[in-house]
């Protein structure tokens, strides 16, 4: 029997997921993806987790993009209904999801593995790694999602440079332009990832979900709506346990215990 192309594993509150195909340098695959997505589908309806990492398997890549051998025995429309849906339909799953997503970035993060990276809250990145979206060298541009987030996320300048180019940068680089949060030796890299995920992990699942959303639906407001929609969000925080408990927590001078409710 094959071993699966993504792992999944609890850690206490913390959900891993590894993808697992590092002989094609976790390549994305049609099957690859339904896994990813049944993978994170399990840690949202999981409440144990409350933070999820996403890694890589091997010691090259993250994920250095989609799988060339599936996609160019394809035409367009097979393509569009086909892996396109699947992909499009998971990476807005990620950016979706009421839980904090942390990206562990252990080394190659081209293509679809810098698109997925762009649906992913945090983005930790080992001092090896490379990030880009090398499609244009191969006659494509970034179809995964990547042509429209990484203009939202970084300057359009720069994000233009990384598409038309196609050139690859450092992990120092992806940090300087607001691509990831930092840099970490490799060998550090998932001690950081699940440090941080359990400093998210004590906060408030309920108030964090809240949080995510406000951001997240606030993000494509005009300001005067997104600052209404924050107002009546924080309204519905303060009718949960969890705030009133933080906020008893610091006045009597004690650790808070959030329970999600």
């Amino acid at each position: 029997m094959s071993e699966s192309s993504v792992l999944s594993t609890v850690d206490g509150p913390i959900g891993l997921i590894t993808i697992n195909r590092p002989a094609v340098h976790n390549a994305l695959s049609t099957p690859l993806l339904l896994e990813l997505e049944n993978a994170l589908i399990a840690f949202e309806q999981d409440e144990r987790v409350r933070v999820i990492v996403v890694t890589g398997a091997g010691e090259k890549a993250f994920i250095a993009g989609g799988d060339l051998s599936e996609m160019s025995a394809r035409d367009g429309l097979a393509h569009y209904l086909d892996f396109a849906e699947i992909i499009h339909r998971l990476f807005r799953r990620f950016e979706s999801c009421d839980k904090p997503t942390i990206a562990a970035v252990n080394g190659w993060a081209l293509g679809g593995g810098t698109e997925l990276l762009l649906c992913l809250d945090i983005r930790l990145v080992a001092d090896t790694a490379q990030l880009g979206l090398p499609e244009i060298n191969l006659g494509l541009f970034p179809g995964a999602g990547g042509s429209q987030r990484l203009m939202r996320q970084v300057a359009p300048c720069m994000a233009k440079e990384l598409m038309f180019t196609g050139e690859r940068i450092s992990a120092g680089e992806a940090v300087r332009i607001g691509l990831a949060n930092r840099v970490v030796p490799k060998a550090e890299l998932m001690d950081e990832a699940m440090a941080l995920a359990r400093k998210i992990a004590v906060k408030s699942p309920l108030v964090l979900k809240l949080l995510k959303r406000a951001l997240r639906d606030g993000a494509d407001m005009p300001l005067p709506s997104a600052l209404a929609h924050e107002q009546a969000v924080i309204s519905l925080v303060l009718d949960t346990q969890d705030a009133h408990e933080g906020m008893s927590a610091f006045l009597e001078k004690r650790q808070a215990v959030f329970t999600g409710r």
